[in-house]
């Protein structure tokens, strides 16, 4: 178990998982957390970093920070993308590895897999397939941070570990229509379109991929157990083991907030990989099962979200 009182770096607090954690830490009564805003210390630039730590040096890694976006945001930005992300992995974790950082966990993402993987997926299917062309430079970028941290394992004997979680959602999220994942896009637009009694609402694609979604308070309660509880070189998959349908989670989502919307798929926008869900079975036989299912969680999230627009704080 790592020590309550010691210094926590939590590299991306801003973003829906970072902040999640931090809310974590705090609750588990964590007394020394630090943070640093992005306007002060540029996450690629190495020397920047290797300084902050030099003064900070905390004793523990929480590295959740990175570039993100759902499909349209991938396939128009790669280069942003894979660029942001590599840099900002390799400077935080060999900061962390020059300082003594006694345990840092990576967070990749489960788009590190191939697009035909067996389902449900397990680590092992890292590298045996091509990736999904709308994220591969994403994907890449994460698959870099595990090896990166692999490496500094074998040669250092560093104690770094990865944990690849599922389709996140929840306080936080980005609402943008077009730059945000599906759930809090498809959330925004159920949204305004009964503000503006629109009777139809247009969702991306067949409607018949299907994704598995984890509530990042969830996350954050996985990743404090695997600090306390999970040291090796693999990584390890964090889901819920259930996935869903693009056209039953509009469904839900319209039943929550918009019930006399119809529901018109734009099917020359893409899929993506036609089915992603993860096989959490080394996660479960260690001892954590997520507690949050998605009614609970769309109910949770879409509170958020419209306590959080009526103050002007939301990503969108």
């Amino acid at each position: 178990m790592i020590d309550r009182h010691s210094s926590v770096f939590v590299a991306g607090h801003k973003g829906l998982v970072g902040s999640a954690i931090i809310r974590k830490l705090e609750s588990e009564g964590f007394s020394k957390l630090r943070v640093v805003e992005r306007r002060d210390l540029d996450l690629r630039d190495q020397s920047a970093v290797d300084a902050w730590f030099e003064v900070e040096k905390p004793k523990y890694v929480f590295l959740v920070a990175g570039t993100v976006g759902g499909i349209l945001a991938n396939s128009t930005r790669p280069a942003e993308f894979i660029y942001d992300n590599l840099m900002i992995h390799g400077t935080v974790v060999h900061a962390s590895h020059r300082v003594g950082v006694e345990k840092l966990i990576y967070l990749g993402s489960s788009c590190i897999y191939p697009r035909e993987a067996h389902q449900p997926i397990a680590e092992s299917s890292l590298l045996t397939g091509p990736l999904e062309p709308t994220n591969e430079s994403y994907a890449l970028a994460k698959i870099a941070g595990i090896k990166l941290c692999e490496g500094y394992r074998r040669q250092y004997g560093d104690d770094f570990i990865s944990a690849m979680p599922t389709n996140l959602y929840g306080p936080g999220d980005n609402f943008d229509e077009l730059n945000g994942h599906v759930l809090p896009s498809l959330m925004r637009r159920f949204h305004e379109a009964k503000e503006k009694h629109q009777g139809t609402v247009e969702v991306w694609g067949s409607g018949k991929a299907k994704r598995e979604f984890l509530h990042v308070d969830d996350l954050a309660d996985a990743c404090l157990f695997l600090m306390d509880n999970y040291s090796d070189l693999e990584h390890i998959n964090v889901g819920t083991g259930v996935d869903h349908s693009i056209k039953d989670l509009a469904e839900s989502i319209r039943d929550l907030i918009y019930p006399e919307a119809e529901i018109v798929f734009d099917t020359s926008k893409p899929d993506g990989m036609p089915r992603k869900v993860l096989d959490v079975s080394k996660l479960t036989a260690l001892g954590w099962q997520s507690k949050i299912e998605l009614p609970e969680g769309l109910l949770r999230t879409y509170e958020w979200f419209c306590s959080a627009r009526k103050r002007g704080e939301t990503r969108e």
